[in-house]
C-alpha cells in the first residue's frame, strides 16, 4: 500500500469529521489529559485493518502508543481485546471514529473473502475481488481481500486491458475488440494483459480462433457449458468464471477446472464486524 495515498485519505478523512474543531472533546477534556482505550471486538471473524488504525493513530498525534495484541488475519471472536492505544485523551476521541469505521467494515470484508477462500481449500483456483468497490477507499478494500485469503483482480481501468460485453459492442465485435486492442498496446507501447468476456460457447470459439489474449472471462456460463469451455481452451489461456457464483455454488465451479472465480459481494455485500474503543 503506498504511503502517501493511506496519508492523504487519512487526512482527508480527520477534515471530514473533525471540521474546525472536535467540539465535544474541546468542551469537557482537559488538552494535556493522559488516558487508555482498548479495541473490544463483538464479533467472530477475521481482523483487518489494524496497521492502518496504527497510522490514523500517528497521523493524529504521533505521541499515540499503539500496542496490538491481535494482528491482521487473525481470528478474533466476541470478548477479544485487539489492542490498547494510550496517549492524550482528545487524541484518542478524534481518532476513535475512523478507526472503528476502517477495522469494522475492512474486517467484515476479510471475514468474508476468508469463507470463500476456504471453501476452495485445495483446489488450484483463486477467489478475485472486482471493481464493484467503494468510491475512495478501493485499496482499502482490496487490502482487506488479501487479508482474507483471496486476491486482487486488476486495481482499476489502468493497470489491465478486460473487454467487456459493451466493449465488445462498441468496437463492433470481438474480432475487432481484440485487433484494436492490439493495435493500441503496440502503437502506444503499453504492457498489459488482454483479458475478455465471452457470454457464451460460440463467443469462446471466436476468442480462440483469434487468439492473442491472456484470460478468458466466462460470464454468466453454467456449470455444463463451463466445462465444455474450459475443454476447449484446453490450457492456452487463463480462464475466470464471474456472475451469479454464491458461496453455495464456488466448489462447483472451480471443479471445472478454472483459475480464477470472480466475486463482486467480496467488497459490496459484506457486515461489518461489529466492535468497539473503550475508554479504560
Amino acid at each position: 500500500m503506498q504511503t502517501d495515498i493511506l496519508r492523504d485519505f487519512i487526512l482527508r478523512s480527520i477534515n471530514e469529521d473533525v471540521g474546525d474543531g472536535d467540539h465535544s472533546s474541546l468542551a469537557c477534556i482537559p488538552v494535556y489529559a493522559e488516558g487508555k482505550a482498548s479495541l473490544l471486538i463483538k464479533d467472530t471473524g477475521i481482523l483487518a485493518g489494524t496497521e492502518i488504525a496504527k497510522e490514523v493513530f500517528n497521523v493524529v498525534d504521533k505521541d499515540l502508543i499503539c500496542d496490538i495484541l491481535i494482528h491482521d488475519g487473525e481470528k478474533i471472536e466476541h470478548g477479544n481485546i485487539a489492542f490498547t492505544v494510550s496517549g492524550r485523551q482528545q487524541s484518542i476521541l478524534k481518532s476513535e471514529r475512523l478507526v472503528l469505521n476502517i477495522l469494522q467494515r475492512m474486517s467484515g470484508i476479510a471475514t468474508t473473502t476468508n469463507k470463500y477462500a476456504m471453501r476452495l481449500s485445495g483446489l488450484k483456483t483463486r477467489i478475485l475481488d472486482t471493481r464493484k468497490t467503494t468510491p475512495g477507499i478501493r485499496f482499502l478494500e482490496k487490502e482487506a481481500v488479501r487479508i482474507g485469503g483471496g486476491f486482487n483482480h486488476r486495481t482499476g481501468l489502468f493497470d489491465m486491458i478486460m473487454l467487456k460485453d459493451n466493449h465488445i459492442f462498441y468496437a463492433g465485435g470481438i474480432e475487432k475488440a481484440i485487433k484494436k486492442t492490439q493495435e493500441y498496446l503496440k502503437s502506444n507501447k503499453i504492457d498489459l494483459k488482454i483479458e475478455i468476456e465471452a457470454r457464451n460457447i460460440d463467443d469462446v470459439q471466436t476468442i480462440l480462433s483469434i487468439g492473442g489474449i491472456d484470460r478468458i472471462m466466462l460470464d454468466n456460463f453454467n456449470l455444463e457449458d463451463t466445462r465444455t469451455a474450459i475443454r476447449m481452451i484446453n490450457g492456452r489461456y487463463e480462464t475466470e468464471s464471474s456472475g451469479g457464483i454464491t458461496l453455495d455454488t464456488l466448489r462447483d465451479y472451480a471443479e471445472c477446472g478454472v483459475d480464477f472465480i470472480s466475486v463482486g459481494a467480496l467488497t459490496h455485500q459484506i457486515k461489518s464486524l461489529d466492535m468497539s474503543l473503550n475508554a479504560v
